[in-house]
């Protein structure tokens, strides 16, 4: 992915000219996961992030199809399923994480989808196309997957336990207005329950049924219901790793075993926004910026991790953009117009801003990011008042000048 990839990059950039090998599971070169919820029908080599001769320009090594089943701290050695052994001298695990799966009656059937791959992304799309459609969770995944299907499905159902989708990322108010959005774009909610059992006919999915009692007809399912960090194979290894299974490094990425370097959805680091608290971050900007520091740490140049998270997605030609962490906030202030999708919130804990989301309201993301990034405070009441501060105005031009000048 992102992260081992940038890593392998950075050293090379720095000059770094012994063996570089990368190690995946998958069928391809690195490519741009994100995008297999965002533009389903895209091929491996569309997506790619560097093309194949990249990697034999800069001399790096990848191995598809090869999964490390343990690792050995002690004599630096990775041991790979099929038995084959690799030694190293420093050691990078970004290895992700892995989609949850339903637990209930008929999940193995034919036509139940985690989307993992190009070849998950393309299936899902030839087998929706002018039939019904069914998601399970709305999390980033489930909403893009929904969103790409809308126009192409006959229908596109999408079950919840939440009462509004993205409630715990982006609070209420803003859930509702994404979910009125969608709905408006033909995709129907069954909210605050769960699937209960998918039914077959003649081996195939025919009907998803709900523990509220609804049967929804569904020629195909996609499941997005989280994922859980890959990180089984390092029980033993004596490689850190806390009770949710993401492997735990300080802001160099490394991890408490010399040598042994760890970046992306599968780590918790200490985020320097939040007064250094533990955070997973899985986001592809973060992925890059921990392969980068990575890379600099194994060649000891002592760079500290500092960045601010920062997400884009689109849904129904609407930007969401998101910047900072607001993992546990406690208020949310909104400017703009909520019903026309034209709306910046601030996310605010104990009277502090710590993440800001906007709809079709750019560049204010980007500019909250920099101020955040500059290690300023932004106050709830500058978010609150700004007509106080250079008028109600700035909002509607984008003129950041209230902003920009705030903060202690």
């Amino acid at each position: 992915g992102a992260a081992g990839l940038v890593c392998a990059e950075t050293l090379r950039q720095e000059g770094f000219s012994d063996r570089i090998v990368m190690c995946t599971m998958d069928r391809h070169l690195p490519y741009d996961r994100p995008k297999l919820s965002k533009s389903m029908d895209s091929h491996p080599e569309q997506i790619a992030l560097r093309p194949k001769e990249f990697f034999c320009t800069y001399d790096i090594e990848v191995l598809t199809e090869m999964q490390v089943a343990a690792v050995d701290v002690k004599s630096k050695i990775a041991v790979f399923k099929d038995g084959f052994k690799m030694e190293y001298n420093k050691l990078l695990i970004a290895t992700g994480n892995m989609p949850k799966t339903l637990s209930c009656k008929g999940k193995e059937m034919e036509n139940v989808f985690n989307i993992r791959t190009p070849e998950d992304a393309n299936h899902v799309v030839k087998l929706a196309t002018s039939k019904n459609v069914v998601i399970v969770g709305a999390s980033f995944l489930g909403m893009e997957v929904a969103a790409y299907l809308a126009e192409r499905a006959h229908s596109v159902s999408l079950v919840e336990l939440e009462h509004v989708p993205f409630k715990k990322f982006f609070g209420e108010r803003v859930g509702r207005a994404v979910m009125k959005m969608f709905e408006n774009n033909r995709v129907k909610f069954y909210m605050q329950t769960e699937v209960s059992e998918l039914r077959e006919q003649e081996g195939k999915l025919k009907e998803v049924v709900l523990k509220s009692g609804k049967v929804l007809r569904a020629d195909v399912c996609v499941v997005g219901v989280g994922a859980v960090p890959a990180t089984g194979f390092l029980k033993q290894s004596g490689i850190n790793i806390d009770s949710k299974g993401f492997i735990v490094v300080n802001k160099m990425m490394q991890t408490n075993i010399p040598g042994v370097f760890a970046a992306g959805d599968v780590v918790t680091f200490p985020l320097a926004l939040r007064n250094n608290k533990k955070v997973n971050v899985p986001h592809w900007q973060m992925a890059h910026m921990h392969g980068r520091i990575a890379a600099l740490n194994m060649l000891a140049h002592g760079t500290e991790i500092s960045t601010v998270p920062y997400l884009w997605t689109a849904m129904f030609g609407k930007s969401i953009r998101y910047a900072g962490h607001g993992e546990g906030f406690d208020d949310v202030v909104i400017q703009g117009d909520l019903d026309e999708l034209k709306f910046v919130a601030f996310y605010t804990k104990s009277d502090e801003v710590v993440a800001v989301a906007s709809i079709n309201y750019d560049p204010i993301v980007s500019k909250v990011a920099e101020v955040l990034a500059a290690g300023r405070t932004i106050r709830k009441r500058d978010v609150e008042n700004p007509s106080q501060r250079c008028g109600f105005l700035s909002f509607r031009t984008g003129d950041m000048s209230w902003l920009t000048g705030k903060g202690s």
